[in-house]
């Protein structure tokens, strides 16, 4: 079973990677662009993914990977309630999201 720490300790495993506050939750940033956060009280994290990832995602696990409510989720943040969910699905979404962040800011530098 995946707990916040777990995701939290990935996170900042991934380089250049840093940790703000988030209204209550925690934000991940590479380059001050944040590409992760987590919800510790409520076990779910939010990702920045491509719209096929999202589908992708959603998909494997439905009611547990979802897209988030209106425009954000529209914009490929997707909410993934981790305890229920493996590791590598965990870790493969997060680095997805990572990569996106950093491809992006990279391409604007």
């Amino acid at each position: 079973m995946i707990n916040a720490e777990w995701v939290k300790n990935r996170c900042l495993t991934l380089d250049d990677v840093s940790e703000h506050p988030h209204f209550e939750k925690k934000a991940y940033k590479v380059r001050n662009k944040i590409f992760a956060t987590i919800d510790f009280d409520k076990l779910s994290m939010s990702l920045k993914l491509s719209e096929i990832d999202q589908s992708v995602f959603c998909d494997l696990k439905p009611g547990k990977v979802y897209p988030a409510n209106g425009a954000w989720g529209k914009q490929g943040w997707t909410i993934f309630e981790f305890s229920e969910l493996k590791p590598e699905m965990v870790a493969d979404a997060l680095k997805l999201s990572y990569d996106n962040s950093l491809a992006k800011k990279i391409k604007l530098s």
